[in-house]
């Protein structure tokens, strides 16, 4: 499989974008899209969606080759989860990236301790998780609460939010967003 950076080059490349300039388009700056281009960095969803956007595509259509090689079956081990924006502290797991016509995004969220989703942000969905291991604290608008294991959260994504891990140890999410994102 094809790594992020080399499949993102390809594309800035084929539409003939130097990286400041894409990074202009995107608002993300150069030195980030390059380190994601040599796999020195892995994205997160936001940035890889905002960096796709401004090349005129989205993000199912930049894995839509990953997606048709893959033989599709109702049943997913762990190891068949995709990774789709391991930052520092966060990994972002896909179950079911190759179920044919997708309407949700399924995630396993884990959290290092301390890990934070950054700025918070917005998109045109709704989302809803649940806290499977340690203490996330989730913001949505002006509130704040601290979900710990068996607790859950359903908010309509249009409004500012984000997530933070308040636990000494790792925190995991088991989550939904439709339309999918990616």
């Amino acid at each position: 499989m094809a790594k992020i950076g080399s499949k993102l080059r390809e594309l800035r490349r084929r539409r003939d974008l130097g990286v400041r300039e894409l990074a202009v388009r995107s608002g993300i700056s150069h030195s980030t899209i390059s380190l994601i281009e040599r796999d020195k960095m892995s994205p997160s969803v936001d940035t890889l969606g905002a960096v796709l956007d401004a090349l005129g595509t989205t993000l199912t259509g930049f894995f839509s080759d990953l997606q048709s090689s893959l033989p599709y079956s109702p049943f997913y081990a762990s190891a068949d989860f995709i990774e789709i924006g391991k930052v520092d502290a966060i990994s972002y797991r896909v179950i079911g990236l190759d179920h044919p016509n997708r309407q949700m995004l399924m995630l396993h969220e884990r959290y290092a301790p301390g890990a934070h989703s950054g700025e918070e942000f917005t998109h045109a969905a709704q989302e809803a998780g649940m806290v499977l291991a340690g203490a996330v604290e989730v913001t949505v608008g002006k509130q704040k609460r601290i979900l710990k294991p068996g607790e859950g959260y359903y908010f309509d994504s249009r409004l500012p939010h984000g997530f933070r891990n308040v636990d000494d140890g790792h925190s995991e999410i088991l989550s939904a967003i439709t339309p999918p994102t990616y």
